[in-house]
């Protein structure tokens, strides 16, 4: 199956307006596939609402109050119950559709969980977890072990008396 690229295992996606732009017969540079996987920075407002400062300004009021809503409600479900973080970073995601600090903010983020990932998969990382965690259960069942020796198992409230 030819998926449009030269590479093994890899599949090309079709960016229909830029293919429909492009002559025919015309080879993608490589500027133009950075655009298009990267999507450069800067709003992604519709051209209408761009095309009219006073709309743009509102929209991206409206995209602030929104995104500052999400994040908001995140930051209430870091000690309640709740995805706390998962929803911060879902408002930092509404935020980059409008505000390239947002957009930077949330590549870094995106770049240091990818390496973080990449660490935590490193097998020599993975033992040291793996031997850090059955030594800490160890140390907890002989507390726990020692504990239950030396008082035993009584309960905090007294049921027979009722």
């Amino acid at each position: 199956m030819n998926t449009g690229s030269d590479e093994a295992g890899e599949v090309a996606v079709a960016a229909d307006k830029a293919r429909a732009d492009r002559p025919e017969g015309g080879q993608e540079t490589a500027q133009e596939a950075g655009h298009e996987a990267g999507r450069g920075l800067g709003s992604r407002a519709p051209e209408f609402v761009k095309a009219r400062r006073l709309l743009h300004l509102s929209w991206q009021v409206g995209v602030f109050v929104v995104g500052l809503a999400v994040v908001a409600a995140g930051i209430v479900m870091l000690p309640l119950p709740g995805p706390g973080w998962v929803v911060i970073f879902g408002g930092m995601a509404i935020w980059a559709t409008e505000f390239v600090w947002a957009q930077l903010v949330l590549r870094w983020t995106k770049r240091k969980v990818t390496e973080a990932a990449q660490r935590a998969l490193d097998p020599r990382v993975r033992r040291r977890n793996i031997t850090l965690t059955v030594i800490g259960l160890v140390i907890i069942g002989v507390l726990v072990g020692i504990y239950l020796w030396k008082f035993g198992v009584v309960m905090p409230w007294k049921i027979e008396n009722q």
